[in-house]
């Protein structure tokens, strides 16, 4: 390339006009020299007269064996011109040079990230990209360039899009590192609920490394998020017939059995066996005492009991367990999380420090539940901390879990980080929201990284032996369960959760949508597919079978189809016809399930997993209630909420008076007009309804255990 000095100073300069002038110039009194041609139609080019530089390039292009050095040209001042910032002018640039040579798929890559970050890129212009690069030789692409392509381009869901990354793998000789962007890219479409992409991207790093277990595993979960539980289920096996040791198996038949439940599979007889496949696989773990654990299920363990909730109301053999695989699990966690340094707890009298941990202060029931704790704090005796990690923020965290706090962090998912942060900020309490519902909480609440460290809300007790206390009340415990607690249990004096009440929008169904008339009596269930007993279903319909003209409404997050089959299997064996049945999608917004859910006169609870946050918001909107209480904490929630509104009606001891409950509640309509009048007037007088009252009554709790740790 040899610009002619005097223009390649006007070019540097930008003066492209000049640089025109000398070109024009220069090819009439030269007009053999075809360099002055390729560097007069760039010029024009560069002025914005693309069809003066196209007229003189084809002059000379028409002319075979030409157009080497114009691609030369073209190239070096595209690069020139992303170096100076002038992306417009180097996509403009390469896009001709992609007409003067179509095949150029470094060119292409180049195009790609300059329509990227011109927002001009749809994933429709793969289609071409695709094709060029799978039939480009390896040894002509840039592996530097394609990564940054790749990295950029996957942050677009779209099927072309990972085809692009398909034959992308077929070009880079790591395939780690190509499995690594990808993986990272995989979680932050789950966080923007693009799970249906999330799963083609994980079943596209399997297939490059179908023996890997970890990869394995990721399928299964994305399968879950995308409510795709055949397939899930179907990887779960394969995890499992690959896994050889105790744990492993453990692990992938945690796997098998949550995808079964959550799919409605629990009239398939396989589910009771690999239930008890379950407990004689947690009975050996614990028998063996390994010294080592997969990384795969170490992290996971003490959540792998968690289908055990599901399936039986069991806390004497269960929490015991719970308590033993949690104590294995920290035996080792210091084996990969180095234990945190000893520091000096700091006795003076000061406001004590008082720290939230959670991955759900979103809309999530955690967030809706704990949000007025924290909101009616008292400042001056306390400040209170919140350590954020792995969400997605919205609407309700940034409105109630930012301000007015003392200190606020977001973390990425590194247990050790936070654990130091917590620390650092001399903590005296840390409090766990999540309970087993996050293997980050419980690692840190495992480091320890506070002096006292509380569980409340979440599911049930980690059985975690750095936990000192559980949150709970008169009701959501039985009285003799502190026997097979390894944790304190804290009992309040009214209720373990109290609320300021739910927001509320505006009702989207009524009857004639469903082609219910008004003289019906409606009947509801409303939960996800792991807590669908069979059990339960059948005591609805036989509930159903006793009050004629009712209907059931049947919502949830599950497999569509499954759970469907589940009822209307049940309903047929009980004698209901399928037409009394209607089932509900999910709602648009948390404020429209609320409105919905007063479509229903009555809502019947499951069993021996009861609702909690859907409890709440149904006797919050004065709709009477049956519920199967039983010992366990998950079997006792509405149990407690309605003790604690002074509503005994529609509490059952038995499936008996479950089912007569559910009887009488539908042919009483004074009955359940009493009841809904006093839900009513309760918004105004119970506890439940008292979040400022709650706050108060936690923050005596809190002071009363730093006394009692002090004195020691």
């Amino acid at each position: 390339m040899n610009w002619n000095p005097h223009a390649y100073r006007e070019l540097l300069a930008g003066n492209y006009d000049q640089v025109v002038q000398i070109y024009e110039q220069l090819s009439e009194s030269e007009p053999e020299i075809i360099d002055h041609y390729w560097y007069l139609g760039l010029a024009y080019l560069l002025l914005g007269e693309e069809e003066a530089a196209q007229t003189t390039w084809l002059l000379i292009l028409s002319q075979e064996g030409q157009d080497t050095l114009l691609e030369e040209i073209l190239e070096t001042e595209a690069k020139r011109q992303k170096y100076i910032k002038d992306e417009q002018l180097s996509w403009l640039i390469r896009r001709y040079l992609r007409e003067i040579n179509p095949s150029l798929i470094n060119n292409i890559l180049e195009l790609v990230i300059l329509e990227i970050n011109l927002e001009i890129f749809q994933p429709l212009h793969l289609e071409s990209v695709n094709e060029i690069l799978e039939q480009a030789p390896t040894a002509t692409v840039s592996r530097e360039l394609l990564l940054k392509v790749l990295d950029k381009v996957l942050q677009f869901p779209a099927p072309l899009v990972v085809s692009f990354a398909k034959i992308s793998s077929i070009h880079l000789e790591n395939i780690e590192e190509f499995i690594g962007i990808v993986k990272a890219v995989i979680i932050t479409m789950i966080h923007h609920g693009e799970f249906f992409y999330a799963v083609d991207l994980g079943h596209l790093c399997l297939s490059l490394q179908p023996q890997n277990l970890v990869l394995l595993d990721l399928v299964i979960s994305l399968n879950l998020y995308a409510g795709k539980y055949k397939e899930a289920l179907a990887f779960a096996y394969q995890l499992y017939s690959k896994s050889q040791s105790t744990d492993l198996k453990l692990f992938a038949n945690y796997q098998i059995l949550y995808s079964m439940m959550l799919g409605g599979a629990w009239l398939e007889p396989e589910l009771y066996s690999i239930a008890e496949r379950h407990k004689m696989l947690l009975n050996d773990l614990l028998l063996s005492s390994p010294s080592h654990l997969n990384p795969l299920a170490r992290v996971t363990l003490p959540m792998l009991t968690l289908p055990l909730l599901y399936l039986e109301d069991n806390p004497r053999l269960n929490r015991p367990l719970q308590n033993q695989i949690s104590a294995l699990f920290h035996q080792h966690l210091l084996t990969w999380l180095a234990p945190l340094e000893q520091k000096s707890i700091a006795r003076v009298k000061r406001p004590l420090n008082i720290a939230y941990i959670a991955h759900t202060l979103r809309n999530h029931s955690v967030g809706y539940l704990s949000r007025w704790l924290l909101y009616y704090h008292n400042r001056e005796d306390f400040k209170i901390f919140l350590y954020r990690f792995g969400q997605k923020g919205d609407a309700i965290t940034e409105k109630w879990f930012q301000n007015p706090l003392d200190k606020s962090y977001d973390f990425a998912e590194s247990p050790r980080v936070i654990a130091e942060q917590i620390q650092n900020d001399q903590i005296d309490i840390l409090v766990d929201l999540d309970s087993l519902t996050s293997d980050i909480t419980y690692q840190v609440m495992g480091l320890k990284p506070a002096p006292l460290q509380v569980t409340w809300l979440g599911l049930d007790a980690s059985g975690l032996p750095t936990i000192d206390y559980f949150i709970a009340d008169s009701y959501v415990l039985p009285d003799d369960a502190q026997d097979y607690y390894q944790e304190k249990i804290w009992r309040l004096p009214d209720t373990y959760i109290a609320v300021d009440g739910f927001e509320v929008g505006v009702s989207t169904l009524r009857r004639e949508d469903l082609n219910i008339g008004d003289d019906a009596l409606i009947y509801s269930t409303v939960q996800n597919g792991t807590k669908r007993h069979p059990q339960i279903i059948r005591l609805q319909m036989e509930i159903l079978k006793n009050v004629p003209h009712s209907y059931l409404l049947i919502k949830g997050m599950a497999n569509e189809s499954k759970i469907q089959a589940l009822f209307l299997k049940i309903a047929q064996e009980v004698g209901i016809n399928p037409e009394r049945l209607r089932f509900l999608n999910r709602d648009a917004t948390s404020e429209i399930h609320r409105a919905n859910l007063t479509l229903a006169d009555v809502v019947l609870d499951t069993y021996p997993y009861n609702g909690a946050t859907t409890t709440l918001e149904v006797l919050w909107m004065g709709i009477p209630l049956v519920t199967r209480v039983g010992e366990q904490f998950a079997a006792r929630n509405s149990y407690a909420f309605m003790n604690n509104l002074g509503i005994t009606e529609g509490i059952a001891r038995t499936d008996a008076e479950y089912i007569n409950w559910g009887i009488r509640l539908g042919t009483d309509e004074n009955l359940r007009a009493s009841i809904t009048n006093r839900l009513i007037k309760s918004r105004q007088t119970s506890p439940l309804w008292q979040g400022e009252r709650f706050a108060r009554e936690m923050e005596k709790a809190y002071q009363q255990m730093w006394e009692m740790f002090t004195l020691k």
